[in-house]
């Protein structure tokens, strides 16, 4: 074998097993209530007939299995009496003999244990739907189960992880939060908890579920040297405890910074198949070696055309270090550095590589390779040899992938196969158009769309996400492998109360509406475009509010978030920093950053005096985040998390992080010791006196917007005296005069009942007290005939509305129409789901969507059918739709996106992963003024609607658009 070799000393590998079963929890928090929203009564707080005491006046019930139970089983009856030990406050007992005159919880797997075989036999307990079944679990109140107990609750595996997974229900029933290690999640004490009387069987719908560690550095993998030494087995028992406690199964090693799970400890590989998790290796990661030992041990290039006999030989190696340990084998081959393997499609040298390791894996097993799990990852320049026709055997799984970005790149060939279909999925990521790796930027609602619509089209054998340093992405990583266990128990009614169902887990009932409302708009936030996408200007600051709006989005949240920290108080400290304090008040302050850079920048050109103090309010919110970030590192947990907070996010000038946090630049200006007046309005950049264009305010409308703004600035280091005066008795400025110093905001609006029908010129007269005088224009518009507009109102030569706010919304058979809340950049998102993989939709009974808009004139518009990134699922050339006004023909869209460098839709792509939306544009012509009907018709699968925008002209530039049209 190349490499070294598996650990010689099998007594130090059972003396590490014999550790970790004795280890001993940190405390932990949560519900111990009935669990309302999986619709089954579980752990009560006071008994009733039949029920079992979990904890009684303060004494836990005994934890009991065989001394011959599988080892992770063991391990888990031991976390299970640890945290019965930490809920009650009193030591539990486990024991594998008999706990006489106590209550009891039994647990064993079918097969392997004698005590619960027995139980079954004796009390005639049907195991129907668990035995045999993948992973399923029995969860069940038995009497008199065996001589001296009266009564206990059984968990019945039908194999060892079910066995694992029925422990930790106990634990997550009692209040125990999955989270109660990694962050530092607190324990509510009980003095009395019951099992309620009944029968539970639960199993998984996807067989492989997990995670991939990725791009650990500087965060993950330096906290793993700071506090472990380094990647090895004290680190990896911390996640492989995690990843079961969540019902997860598989874990992708750490692979970068030259990183190899089973050299740099050949201790990780025996101690995960100890606890019961699969182990794998990366999509560039074939057969179970990791990317770093090449460069350790291999000889030569890494090409299989030229190096052949070398290859095999090194991957000959992790299959022998394999051994019998559950595995997953990554197939086939890509370039040596996560690149692609060749400049084109080599087929037939791929196919050759994979027929080649499938005989290496027969021969050092002695089993047909066919009963080996294998995939094959269909990513990124791999997917173009399955598209050109390249297959591999039935029995290899196909693990399609995300563009990175979260979007769905193919959905399967209709075709099962005995493989199955599985699918790599991003949290986290780096590459372009730029890297995404600091705070939580995926909204669940987005998972939750996209991989529900995957299941449906048949991907069930492999789900796994890269969750980069896996802290802060508590939230998704927990919704990822709790959607991977059942997406058909994940239905919108549950999505919508999912945060904060999964916030009361880590604080309690009492905060968790509050909390999970926190964790939902943060993440919506970020998924407007990523923290490492933001520049200075990013949300515009002459047009409709848009940064302000931003600005004071991220205030209020920050605020809320503070308070709630001050609710929980200090037993909970660490856990709401780590999980809410930190991710939003660190991107609240890197909005206020950029805010207060870009506001430096327009106020100096301007010429506004109050410019040097945006450029001290940037300078401060940049230390803030470095003391945020310290807080973290030092703070937490007695300085548990030691780098953790690392991952530089301010400064990026191409797709690669900066190796620091960078300050972006700004303005300091000039200003002169005299009093001047300056005058900048809304809807432009310029500053009067002194730009050249007249200043021309957008217009007031009574079925559009209905005030104004104007601010007067001193361009001095001395305040000035300002008056305005309206030129129609009926338009008001507020207020009307001062003493200015730096800038003073005045409100332009119209008393509309004296405002005469029709369009209305009118101009507000700002004069300074250093004689100057500045003469804004404006339109104010009353139409005569507002009382007969219906629907959707244009104003200023546009109609906007939220994809949600439609008439109508027609379905087909099989088909239902959602709306999927907070989804996507402003409101919501709707979409139309079918329950199975079928035919694409277009041509199941033309569903659509109806939105009543009123139009002031007849004309030709742009219909902007504003979308969530949408990618080729269907491999036909673009995902499609249609559009239409009233009974014209639809007209048929195509959307064009490809990841892949090069292709045709390429920029297309690039743009809408940067903006996180993709416009689809019509052009319709429609000859009368007044009520109309715009339709939208998908064609295909996968998309998903957030807005639309009707427009005469171009749209003024914005980042998120225009807000929404008044509605009568």
């Amino acid at each position: 074998m190349t490499g070294p070799p598996f650990p010689a000393s099998r007594r130090r590998f059972l003396e590490l097993c014999a550790d970790a079963l004795g280890a001993a929890l940190l405390p932990a928090h949560g519900l111990a209530t009935t669990d309302a929203a999986e619709g089954r009564a579980d752990v009560i707080s006071h008994a009733t007939p039949g029920s079992v005491p979990l904890i009684r006046r303060g004494q836990p019930a005994a934890v009991l299995a065989d001394p011959d139970e599988l080892p992770g089983v063991l391990r888990a009856a031991r976390d299970l009496r640890s945290d019965l030990s930490r809920v009650a406050g009193t030591r539990a007992i486990f024991t594998c003999g008999p706990a006489t005159g106590t209550p009891a919880i039994i647990a064993g797997t079918l097969g392997h244990s004698r005590r619960v075989e027995r139980i079954i036999r004796a009390r005639g307990i049907d195991t129907h739907g668990v035995a045999g079944r993948w992973e399923a679990c029995l969860l069940q109140v038995v009497e008199h189960p065996e001589p001296g107990v009266p009564r206990a609750l059984l968990i019945a595996g039908a194999d060892q992880r079910g066995t694992i997974y029925g422990l930790y229900e106990v634990s997550r029933r009692i209040g125990v939060s999955p989270w109660t290690w990694w962050a530092d999640v607190p324990v509510a004490r009980h003095d009395d908890l019951y099992a309620a009387p009944g029968r539970w069987i639960d199993a998984p719908a996807v067989r492989w579920r997990g995670i991939f560690l990725n791009d650990e550095d500087p965060c993950l993998g330096e906290w793993m040297t700071a506090r472990f030494g380094g990647p090895n087995h004290a680190a990896y028992v911390h996640l492989f405890e995690l990843i079961l406690r969540l019902k997860g199964n598989l874990l992708w090693p750490a692979m970068w910074g030259n990183r190899a799970f089973d050299v740099d400890d050949p201790l990780n590989p025996a101690l995960a198949d100890c606890y019961g998790v699969v182990m794998g290796t990366s999509h560039v990661e074939p057969m179970m070696r990791a990317h770093a030992e090449w460069q350790r041990y291999g000889h030569g290039p890494w090409n299989y055309a030229t190096n052949a006999k070398a290859l095999r030989a090194f991957w000959r190696g992790g299959i022998e270090r394999m051994g019998r340990r559950e595995s997953i084998v990554t197939i086939g081959m890509r370039g040596d550095g996560d690149k692609p393997m060749a400049p084109g499609i080599e087929i037939g040298l791929l196919e050759r590589i994979v027929a080649d390791q499938r005989r290496i894996i027969a021969d050092v097993t002695g089993r047909p390779a066919s009963a080996v799990p294998q995939m094959w990852a269909l990513y990124k320049e791999v997917q173009a040899y399955f598209d050109a026709g390249m297959r591999v055997p039935d029995d290899v799984t196909l693990l399609f992938s995300d563009d990175n970005w979260g979007n769905l790149r193919r959905l399967p060939p209709a075709a099962s196969r005995a493989g199955g279909y599985g699918i790599y999925y991003h949290l986290d990521y780096v590459g372009g158009p730029r890297n995404y790796k600091w705070v939580g930027s995926t909204q669940v609602e987005r998972v939750w769309e996209e991989l529900r619509l995957a299941y449906a089209h048949g991907v069930r054998q492999l789900w796994i996400a890269n969750v980069g340093d896996l802290k802060p992405l508590e939230l998704p990583v927990s919704f990822f492998l709790e959607l991977a266990w059942n997406p058909e128990a994940m239905p919108l009614e549950r999505l919508a109360t999912y945060t904060a169902h999964w916030a009361g887990r880590q604080f309690g009932a009492e905060h968790a509406r509050e909390a999970g409302e926190l964790l939902s708009r943060y993440t919506q936030y970020n998924a407007r475009r990523k923290p490492e996408l933001l520049v200075p200007g990013t949300y515009s600051f002459e047009h409709f509010d848009e940064a302000a709006r931003i600005r004071t989005e991220w205030n209020d949240l920050a605020a809320r978030a503070r308070r709630l920290g001050k609710q929980l108080g200090p037993g909970h400290r660490d856990a709401w920093y780590e999980l809410i304090g930190y991710p939003i008040l660190a991107s609240a302050n890197l909005d206020q950053l950029y805010h207060a850079v870009a506001r430096n920048r327009l106020h100096a050109a301007q010429g506004r005096a109050s410019a040097a103090d945006d450029a001290r309010l940037a300078q401060r919110a940049f230390a803030r985040d470095a003391r945020l970030a310290s807080a973290y590192e030092r703070k937490l947990a007695g300085g548990k998390w030691p780098h953790m907070a690392a991952q530089t996010h301010i400064g990026y000038t191409g797709w690669q992080q900066p190796p620091v946090n960078v300050m972006p630049a700004t303005v300091v200006p000039t200003v002169p010791s005299i009093a001047a007046l300056g005058v900048a309005i809304e809807g432009n950049r310029g500053a009067w006196p002194g730009t050249a264009a007249a200043p021309v305010l957008p217009p007031l409308d009574w079925l559009g917007a209905r005030s104004r703004h104007v601010v007067v600035f001193a361009r001095g280091t001395a305040r000035v005296r300002f008056s305005a005066r309206a030129s129609a008795p009926w338009l008001r400025v507020t207020p009307d005069a001062g003493l200015v110093g730096p800038d003073q905001t005045l409100a332009i609006d119209a008393d509309w009942p004296r405002v005469p029908t029709g369009r209305n010129d009118a101009w507000i007269d700002l004069r300074g007290g250093d004689g100057s005088s500045v003469r804004v224009a404006l339109t104010v518009l009353r139409p005569a005939n507002a009382d007969a507009a219906h629907g959707f109102v244009e104003s200023e030569g546009r109609v906007v509305i939220e994809a949600e706010h439609f008439a109508h919304a027609v379905a087909a058979p099989g088909l239902t129409w959602q709306t999927v809340p907070r989804l996507g950049r402003t409101l919501s998102a709707v979409i139309l789901r079918a329950p199975t993989a079928a035919r694409p939709v277009g041509i199941l009974g033309h569903p659509h969507l109806d939105y009543a808009v009123w139009l002031r004139a007849p004309g030709t518009f742009d219909i902007h059918v504003v979308l969530s990134p949408v990618l080729d699922l269907l491999h036909h050339g673009g995902t499609r739709l249609a559009v239409s006004f009233d009974a014209q023909p639809p007209q048929t869209l195509t959307v064009v996106a490809d990841s892949s460098p090069g292709s045709a839709g390429f920029a297309a792509w690039e743009s809408s992963v940067k903006d996180s939306v993709y416009v689809a544009i019509a052009r319709a012509t429609v000859a009368t003024a007044g009520a109309h009907m715009l339709k939208l018709w998908p064609r295909d699968p996968g998309l998903v609607f957030q807005r639309v925008e009707i427009t005469r002209d171009a749209l003024p530039t914005s980042y998120l658009g225009p807000p929404e049209s008044r509605r009568h």
